[in-house]
Formats: structure tokens, sequence, C-alpha cells
């Protein structure tokens, strides 16, 4: 099992940042990458950035590249997202995913049904 804790969101204008934060404990040494997804009311969830744990490769989603940054502190079981030039379609909660499979990561790290354990979200809200 592997438990996973979103920290960081908040409200912000327009323009600003925001760095969230996820926790993992646990079994973490069977971690293989790490994601952050979003979800607003009545939308799909939707993916925003995976790390892989170990090598380091990183992906992102078209609407937040070039604003959102992925990094990771292996000795910290941590993940990060640091958000910039925040627009109010950003608006969502933000989820930290887990995966434990390294099988095809390179074609399927956006598919949500590929990360097997899930944090509860932490609330992102930018006003216009």
């Amino acid at each position: 099992q592997v438990q996973l804790v979103e920290s960081g969101g908040g409200l912000v204008q327009a323009g600003g940042s925001l760095r969230l934060s996820c926790a993992a404990s646990g079994r973490t040494f069977s971690t293989y990458a790490m994601g952050w997804f979003r979800q607003a009311p009545g939308k799909e969830r939707e993916f925003v950035a995976a790390i892989e744990w170990r090598g380091g490769r990183i992906y992102y989603g078209d609407p937040v590249k070039g604003r959102f940054t992925i990094s990771r502190d292996n000795a910290e079981n941590t993940v990060y997202l640091q958000m910039n030039s925040l627009k109010p379609e950003d608006t969502a909660l933000y989820l930290c995913a887990a995966r434990i499979g390294g099988s095809w990561w390179s074609l399927t790290y956006t598919d949500v049904s590929t990360y097997g354990y899930w944090g509860r979200g932490t609330q992102v809200t930018v006003s216009s």
C-alpha cells in the first residue's frame, strides 16, 4: 500500500503561482512513477504531469506545458508541482497518484486507470 497526501492548494489571482506537494508513505520503494491529475466539477479527470521516480522522465499535459513544473525529492518521498502563470481554467481539485508498474509507461502515462493509488486532492482556485 502507498498513502498519498497532497497540500499547497488555495485561492490565487490569475497570473499568480502555487506550489503543490504530495507526500508518499508506505511501500514507496515499489513506486515506478508519480503523477498529478486535476478534476473540475462536471469534467473528467485530466492529466497534468508525471515523473518517473528513479529515471526522472517527465511528461506534461498540453494545457500546462511551459507553466507548470513537476519535481521529486526521493529522500523525502515527495513530489512537487510548481504552478506559474495560473489561469482561471486551472481551477480544479488537484490529485496526486502513484503507479507501481512501469510497463508501457511512456505510452500510458496519461491513463488514469494505470495509477493504483490516489490522494484525496487539494483544491486550487484561480480568480480572474
